[in-house]
């Protein structure tokens, strides 16, 4: 009987048969992938042309009971297993090396309530998906700056963009959530069902199970006024102080990230700014459009910048603006932090580092995430760093293989020289496989409760390929908050389901 070697969640060897691989295929509506199949190499790659892990087996989702089965299997045979919506995480935590990856990228449904002002998503989607179907509504919802990014990894991670200071983090607008658990219940995480659940995966990651769908909260933004103003390289100080002095002050409507970039060689940009070295702000103004004009007046003050780039737009145009400059499997290395305050001293290593961007692709950003998102206390979710003002990444990205090293060491040696001026922790999205004391430096003090209710919905870390979360020693519970699951799911992989 064929058998394919595999990988158990600690890391031992796990031989499946063709008996249980054959049981699999048949109880999945969605496909099943083997590394001899013609379709594994495409289904096994990643955003990040840097992970190059080759699972022993794909499960390409088709709906919630494919899931329930993919759980089943990994349960029961003790494969590692990683879970995969748009497969962007720089980490690769969308891939395993030897387990088996659950697939979600086919689960792309969404429906809108015009009434409620809701969208129900599958967790497949991409923002792209969720822009498209809520736009025709002359509504949105809080999300990332990049459409092809999965909304499932953004979502558990916290999630921000362009309506962060006036709308949240995305978590904030998260109402409910359907997950598949360890034991294979499926359940539903809200306000009045699970809370516990509910507050871990507002910020815990894909620790605590599968999420197949997601219901957000939407706001009235059909189009936007913004754009980017870019500036000489030589002018990045002053343009930084002035930044981070306006952005506090700055109508919550209004966000504007900052940051370093060279020019790409291609339209809107004008051919003089093509491959310069520069650092900008990209604007977004979610307000009324008659306020617009004095919203940005202070903005086309400053400078004057090399490029004024601000016009009314639909607001999907602004979310999908950079997906061509990033299209999937170019090399990525990146590294993040929150930050409090930025004083001179800091600006001084953005300067050093920011006029030496080693590609085209490579770049800086600082987000805001001050305004609506500090209205949460800290502890109110898993995301514990409220009062941080930006979220910063600093991204060595190339298509060239050959450059790696000299991208992943730019992007080490910024971050060590910054991290001082940090608050500690970083963005769970924005972080590389860094070790657990950087986890729980991130998480502070929420560690322990999410640890905790990690204990009582996956006592065996099942979900473990991610930024995670360990459960408390032998599994052990809480005194009294032992889980009673009902209506477990057992999936026997010698024995056909009936």
């Amino acid at each position: 009987m064929k058998t394919i070697q595999a990988r158990s969640s600690t890391g031992t060897p796990v031989d499946l048969d063709s008996e249980q691989l054959d049981s699999l295929r048949r109880h999945l509506r969605g496909k099943l992938i083997l590394p001899e199949d013609s379709a594994y190499e495409a289904a096994r790659s990643v955003y990040n042309a840097m992970i190059d892990r080759h699972p022993a087996v794909i499960a390409q989702c088709a709906d919630v009971a494919d899931v329930i089965t993919a759980v089943g299997f990994a349960r029961e045979n003790g494969l590692l297993a990683a879970i995969r919506s748009g497969g962007h995480s720089a980490a690769g935590l969308g891939a395993c090396e030897g387990g088996l990856v659950i697939d979600l990228a086919a689960m792309r449904g969404t429906r809108v309530d015009p009434v409620s002002h809701t969208v129900r998503a599958q967790a497949g989607c991409t923002w792209g998906d969720v822009d498209h179907a809520t736009h025709a509504f002359g509504l949105a919802t809080v999300s990332g700056i990049v459409s092809t990014t999965g909304i499932g990894g953004l979502t558990l991670g916290g999630g921000h963009g362009h309506l962060t200071r006036k709308y949240g983090l995305t978590i904030d607008n998260v109402l409910s959530a359907d997950i598949v658990l360890a034991n294979g219940r499926l359940a539903t995480a809200s306000a009045d069902e699970n809370q516990d659940l509910f507050w871990a995966i507002r910020g815990g990651g894909g620790n605590f199970g599968v999420v197949t769908s997601f219901l957000y909260r939407l706001h009235e933004v059909k189009n936007i006024v913004g754009g980017p103003t870019l500036y000489p390289i030589e002018q990045a100080g002053k343009v930084l102080r002035w930044y981070r002095d306006f952005i506090p002050q700055a109508p919550l409507e209004l966000n504007g990230f900052f940051a370093f970039l060279v020019v790409p060689p291609a339209p809107p940009f004008p051919e003089h700014l093509h491959l310069r070295s520069m650092c900008g702000i990209v604007w977004c103004y979610a307000g009324r459009e008659d306020e617009a004009e004095r919203t940005f007046k202070p903005i086309r003050e400053f400078g004057p910048p090399a490029l004024y780039g601000i016009h009314v737009m639909p607001y999907p145009a602004l979310q999908s603006a950079f997906d061509a400059l990033y299209p999937p499997r170019l090399q990525w290395y990146w590294r993040g932090d929150f930050i409090n305050e930025i004083p001179d001293a800091a600006i001084g290593v953005h300067l050093k580092y920011g006029s030496q961007l080693p590609t085209m692709h490579s770049t800086m950003h600082l987000y805001p995430i001050d305004g609506a998102s500090h209205r949460v206390g800290r502890n109110e979710t898993a995301f514990s760093y409220r009062e941080a003002r930006w979220s910063q990444i600093m991204a060595g990205v190339d298509p060239d293989p050959a450059n790696a090293d000299r991208i992943t060491g730019w992007v080490k040696n910024y971050f060590d020289e910054l991290h001082p001026y940090s608050a500690g922790g970083a963005y769970v999205n924005f972080m590389m496989e860094e070790g657990q004391e950087r986890v729980q430096a991130t998480y502070r003090e929420n560690y322990g409760r999410l640890s905790e209710i990690k204990s009582r919905y996956d006592p065996q870390n099942l979900f473990r390929v991610n930024q995670n979360i360990r459960p408390l020693p032998d599994g052990r519970h809480p005194p009294g908050k032992t889980l009673r699951p009902r209506g477990e799911f057992e999936f026997d992989s010698k024995r056909p389901l009936r």
